[in-house]
């Protein structure tokens, strides 16, 4: 005999349960624009001067 699926009032009682109550929304004002301060790291860095590196032991 197959078990009955969860209605979704159950479902929705369960991820109350699992997770809890959801923070408030932020609204629009309340929202701030990002500003990204590390270099983007979707690139390598900047390659040094080679000459800098060319060591003479």
């Amino acid at each position: 005999m197959a078990e009955q699926p969860f209605t979704d009032d159950e479902y929705e009682f369960l991820r109350h349960i699992r997770f809890g109550e959801l923070p408030p929304a932020v609204r629009p004002e309340e929202r701030v624009e990002l500003t990204e301060t590390d270099p983007a790291r979707d690139r390598p860095e900047r390659a040094e001067d080679p000459i800098r590196w060319n060591v003479q032991g």
